[in-house]
């Protein structure tokens, strides 16, 4: 049995899905109902929705895969800027769910994940009925709003911007304390999970290195110049958006509500008192915040 063979969803079923050429992603699936994917973050896998998954499988059909690159999904090397852009990853993510027998859904997308939901959403606003954000803004407003040494808090993504080769490098020297160094920085008081799954998520991440690094450098590449080309255009989200989140706001010196919603005009926004692992930290409030978009959205 490997690492994440002992990690799944109780009562979730999983199968393994092909999206694009020979890319397949682990997948689990588990209740009844409208369908809504759950999308994870860095440095996690589809793990982190455990709580709040089979919370939501007493109403809805849960769909929650490891995204490309990561956990038990295939890591296809990084051809060109396209392999890793959140274009692809969307794409990905939608024929999963056709694939499933849903061509229309919910999507609820943490960190990374998130990024890979707003994609998604504005490239299939058919597909996509409503779109829940963790913790996190688009691709564009986040290079935006780092500015001067506050910037330093996101330093990990200008290291993982830089040129195939060098980050891959350095971060694969240390890379069990790289990923354990999240983990620990943005889990406010150290209970949020176990020994047993921070382990996971560092093994799992240990074994993406060059997947992970590709998936961040699109953010700065590929994906940075989509958003731009959207702004631009003036497209925007069509579906009802909720986003939920820290008061990051408030040290980095931006209005949440105002970059959210010059994407989305049927938005809600809601701060949360919890940390960045919000989904395993409160899963009664996310649940609820899920629960609360998804009847928003069938009104």
């Amino acid at each position: 049995m490997t690492d994440t063979d002992t990690f799944t969803i109780d009562g979730f079923s999983y199968e393994r899905l092909r999206t694009d050429g020979d890319v397949h992603l682990n997948v689990a699936v588990g209740g009844d109902g409208p369908a809504v994917v759950l999308l994870h973050g860095f440095p996690q896998t589809h793990y982190m929705w455990r709580e709040v998954a089979v919370r939501l499988s007493s109403t809805h059909t849960v769909i929650a895969p490891d995204l490309r690159g990561y956990g038990a999904s295939d890591k296809p090397a990084e051809a060109g800027p396209d392999t890793y852009a959140k274009r692809t990853m969307g794409d990905d993510v939608v024929r999963v769910a056709a694939a499933l027998g849903h061509d229309r859904f919910g999507l609820i997308g943490h960190d990374r994940g998130a990024l890979v939901g707003v994609r998604a959403a504005l490239d299939h606003p058919d597909a996509v009925q409503y779109l829940g954000i963790l913790d996190v803004l688009p691709t564009l407003d986040t290079w935006e709003v780092l500015h001067g040494v506050d910037a330093k808090v996101a330093w990990h993504l200008y290291l993982m911007a830089q040129p195939a080769g060098l980050p891959e490098r350095m971060i694969a020297a240390v890379a069990e304390d790289f990923f354990a160094s999240f983990l620990d920085a943005w889990d406010t008081d150290g209970t949020t999970f176990g020994p047993d799954v921070r382990r996971h998520y560092i093994d799992s991440s240990v074994r993406a290195v060059d997947s992970i690094v590709a998936d961040y450098r699109a953010s700065a590449g590929v994906d940075l110049a989509m958003d731009r080309a959207d702004r631009a255009a003036g497209r925007t989200l069509a579906m009802p958006v909720g986003v939920i989140s820290q008061d990051w706001g408030s040290q980095l010196g931006f209005d949440p509500t105002a970059i959210w919603g010059a994407w989305a005009s049927d938005l809600t926004y809601e701060p949360i008192d919890a940390g960045h692992f919000m989904a395993e930290e409160k899963p009664d409030e996310v649940t609820r915040f899920v629960r609360g978009l998804a009847a928003r959205s069938s009104r």
